[in-house]
This record gives C-alpha cells, sequence and structure tokens, in this order.
C-alpha cells in the first residue's frame, strides 16, 4: 500500500470560484500518479490532478462523471526523470474574461502554453470545492477515490512530495512560492506569503503519526488546523530527500530489463523479476570524488546468492555492468554478491565474506582513486581501508570512466539479481532510508542517515554534495 492523505472538506470556501495548487513531487515509476484528487464517482462533480502512465503528460482534470469535462487541461510536456523535482502550480479563477487565463499551469516558475488538450470551465463557474464531498469524503492526496467513494487500488502516487498547498479564494503564481537562487535553480519559498482562505492547508510532512493533529505526517502548518489523516506510512515516511537537496535512488526504466523489475518505498526497495537478470540502475552517477551508500538484503526466493550491490559505468548499453553475458565483453563495472564473490569486468577476482537476508552492505566508492570497499555489517571486507588513498589497501580497482570509448562517462550505483530462477528483495539507502536502522550516522557535510559510520572523506550522493565534489 502506497502513502495516501485524507481529509474532509473543511467548510464553506472562500470563494468557489479561485483556487491555487501548489507542490513539490519527485515520481519514482511510470504509473497513474494521482497527486490529488476530490469527490470522485458516483455521477457526483470530481477532480483529479494526474501525471499518466500512458505517455506521461500532466492531466488537471475537473468533471462530472460520465457526463462534461468542465475543465480537461493536459500539457505537452512529459514528466519521466525521476532525478528530478518538480515545482507544480495550477491556479484557477473563473472571472477571467480569457477562457486560457482561468486555468493555468506553472512547472518550475515557468507558465505552460503548450497542451494536448485545453477545455476551460465558462466563465465564473465553481470550482471542484463548492461541491459537497461524496460521503463526507473531500481532499485526497496521493491517491484516487473510484466510483464509490473508496480509495481505488493500484491508483497512487508512486515517489515524493513536499511542501504541498492548497488555497482557497486565490488564483496565485508560482512566484508566491519558489524563486530562482543564483545557480538558476527554482527552489521553495519555505513561508509562503499568501492567504489560504477556509479550506486551505499546508502540508509539510515532517513528521510520522497517522491522526488527522498537529504534529503528524499530515499537519496542517497554514494555522487554519485543517489536519490530514495519513494511510501506509510505512518504516520511515519522511525522507532526507527533498527539493533543497535531490537524493539519488534506483531508475525503474534504465538497466539491463530493468522493466521486469518491481519498485516500492520511492525506488529504494527493489524486487527482481524470478524469469531473467535484474540490473537496475540509479539516478545519479559520479566520475569525481568518494560516495558511501547501503544496500540492505531483504529476502530471496530459492538457495541462490547472485543478488548484491555495487556499481556500473553508464553506457549506451543498457546491459553494461560487471558481468560478461549477453556477448558483451568490452564491459566495466564491479558487483559483490551474496555468495562473497566480486565479480568485475567478466572476471572474478575474489572472494569475500557472504551475506544473506537481514545483512546489510556498505560500499565506499573512490572514483579519485578508481577503488572500490564493500562492508558486511560494519566490517570492511578483504581488510579494505577506504581512507587509504592510492595505495587502495583491500580495494577492488576500477577501471576509470573517463580513458573508455564515447559514451562512458559516468560510474552509477546499482542492485542486481543474477540468478534467472530467483526472485530477491532488496533495499537501498543512499542516505534517505526506508528500512530501520539503529543508529544513524550523517556524512561529514551534515547530509544522509545511514546505518554505519560514513568513512572519511566520502559522502552521500545528492545534489549539494555533487555540487561540491
Amino acid at each position: 500500500m502506497s502513502t495516501y492523505l485524507t481529509a474532509d472538506r473543511f467548510g464553506t470556501p472562500t470563494n468557489a470560484k479561485k483556487y491555487t495548487i501548489a507542490g513539490w513531487f519527485k515520481l519514482s515509476k511510470t504509473t497513474n500518479n494521482h497527486i490529488l484528487s476530490y469527490n470522485y464517482g458516483n455521477g457526483q462533480r470530481g477532480f483529479d490532478l494526474i501525471v499518466r502512465n500512458n505517455d506521461s503528460t500532466l492531466r488537471v482534470n475537473d468533471f462530472t462523471a460520465g457526463s462534461t469535462d468542465h475543465v480537461d487541461v493536459r500539457t505537452n510536456r512529459v514528466f519521466k526523470d525521476y532525478s528530478a523535482w518538480y515545482h507544480l502550480v495550477v491556479a484557477y479563477d473563473s472571472t477571467q474574461g480569457t477562457a486560457a487565463d482561468r486555468v493555468k499551469v506553472y512547472v518550475n516558475g515557468i507558465q505552460e502554453t503548450s497542451f494536448a488538450a485545453s477545455t476551460y470551465p465558462s466563465q465564473d463557474l465553481d470550482s471542484f470545492i463548492a461541491t459537497t464531498p461524496q460521503n463526507n469524503k473531500g481532499f485526497l492526496v496521493g491517491a484516487l477515490y473510484n466510483g464509490s467513494g473508496n480509495i481505488d487500488a493500484g491508483n497512487y502516487f508512486s515517489g515524493y512530495m513536499s511542501q504541498f498547498i492548497f488555497i482557497d479564494g486565490t488564483a496565485y503564481a508560482a512566484s508566491a512560492f519558489g524563486s530562482t537562487n543564483s545557480n538558476g535553480v527554482w527552489v521553495p519559498n519555505s513561508s509562503p506569503s499568501v492567504t489560504y482562505g477556509t479550506n486551505g492547508f499546508k502540508l509539510d510532512m515532517k513528521d510520522s503519526g497517522a491522526s488527522a493533529a498537529a504534529g503528524n505526517f499530515g499537519a496542517d502548518s497554514s494555522g487554519n488546523n485543517n489536519h490530514f489523516t495519513s494511510n501506509g506510512l510505512g518504516t520511515n515516511p519522511n525522507t532526507k530527500d527533498s527539493p533543497q537537496n535531490n537524493f539519488c535512488t534506483m531508475d525503474s526504466d534504465q538497466g539491463f530489463y530493468t522493466a521486469s523489475n518491481t519498485f516500492a518505498e520511492g525506488a529504494l526497495k527493489m524486487t527482481s523479476d524470478s524469469s531473467r537478470y535484474e540490473f537496475a540502475n540509479a539516478t545519479m552517477g559520479v566520475r569525481t570524488g568518494k560516495w558511501y551508500w547501503e544496500m540492505k538484503a531483504v529476502s530471496k526466493s530459492g538457495g541462490s546468492d547472485w543478488y548484491g550491490t555495487g556499481v556500473m559505468v553508464s553506457s549506451p548499453w543498457q546491459n553494461d555492468y560487471g558481468g560478461s553475458d549477453n556477448g558483451q565483453s568490452n564491459l566495466s563495472g564491479c558487483y559483490y554478491y551474496g555468495y562473497g564473490q566480486i565479480r568485475t569486468n567478466g572476471t572474478t577476482p575474489g572472494t569475500w565474506g557472504s551475506f544473506t537476508a537481514g545483512d546489510i552492505v556498505s560500499v565506499a566508492m573512490d572514483c579519485d582513486n578508481a577503488a572500490i570497499y564493500f562492508a558486511k555489517n560494519g566490517v570492511w571486507q578483504n581488510s579494505g581501508v577506504p581512507t587509504s588513498g592510492a595505495s587502495k589497501t583491500g580495494a577492488q580497482a576500477l577501471t576509470t570512466p573517463e580513458v573508455r570509448s564515447s559514451g562512458y562517462n559516468f560510474w552509477v550505483p546499482g542492485l542486481c539479481g543474477f540468478d534467472g530462477g530467483q526472485s530477491y528483495v532488496m533495499q537501498i539507502n543512499f542516505g534517505q532510508p526506508t528500512f530501520t536502522i539503529a543508529s544513524s550516522n550523517s556524512d561529514a557535510n551534515g547530509y544522509g542517515s545511514f546505518e554505519y559510520a560514513v568513512p572519511s572523506g566520502y559522502y552521500a550522493i545528492c545534489s549539494k554534495n555533487i555540487g561540491q565534489y
């Protein structure tokens, strides 16, 4: 079950002809990603804000079920970058004389002007918030109501959200919620100067309690106390991943046979398909600096232990990883498998300690010295010393990406299940763990949360560290 938030309509709308939706989101896989729904089905007026799975476009849809689309605005822009945070603003103002001004869509501060569909409301038409919620069910963040007014199983949002705002009675431009920093990046205003109106709310999603109350996950920080009830929070619903500091995750569309894997928990948990080899890439690659992450082995379906974590070189070939299968002999990568084997460039240079379900593998990758170190439950294998620099004590040497042929540019972390007859479940932690950790260790810059201490000079793979190193 995915995480979603529910709330009844809180009161009579301040002005049913105007509203603003503003929020940050980061997708983790292609699906019908429902961002916000209201009063869906049974012939009643409804609303749905969705990134669609068939073409990855954004759709704003306000309608009478089975009858008339009062608003059907769909972008030509697609949302397929799983490494990026998007800021979305939808401003509704049916009092405007020009139809196209009645629904405005902004992405990362810029107003969208190219649409695949553009049905706008008639002038002075009340928005969806003017309708009495079906069965007293109003706002739904991160899921979809079906025709019976229940949560529609399988239609959840898959990814991350931050600073999700609803404004009742005013249509604001994107500049009310964000600004461009000195690096030309659109960033959030932590305390927007706006009037929220009767039904308005601001969800920061900072805490973990499930009930609709202050201090919990669905707490409203607008001052209205329009709190939400939370469902399916999981172990760690609040991650370090944010628009201010974007963390690496797994890419559900990239890798060798990645499409048959199942990704969950914000693309940090992977279940491999038992019918084939599975190698999945992360969303961020590096070529310099020193980097740290962890992987927890969760379970396996049989006796084979051909699963683990490591790195591969970014490549035009989807099957570029630390093996030698499928006729590709010019491969560069390194993986540490459950059997204890180190597999690199089609060879097995060593066998270290084996690991199994419940164990945590640590990875320290030194791009500057072309070396990689692996630990099992905090013990560096092969007597490895990640801080040894050019001597590479106990390390596995890596081929430097820059000297390879065109198209091979970055070291990319990944997960793998190498036995076509088995299925494996793994959780990866780039600093925003979805599994329970006994202690929280950050890197020297204070970023990330890890089970084990980050070696000196190594850092979490996140936008602020990548920008520095």
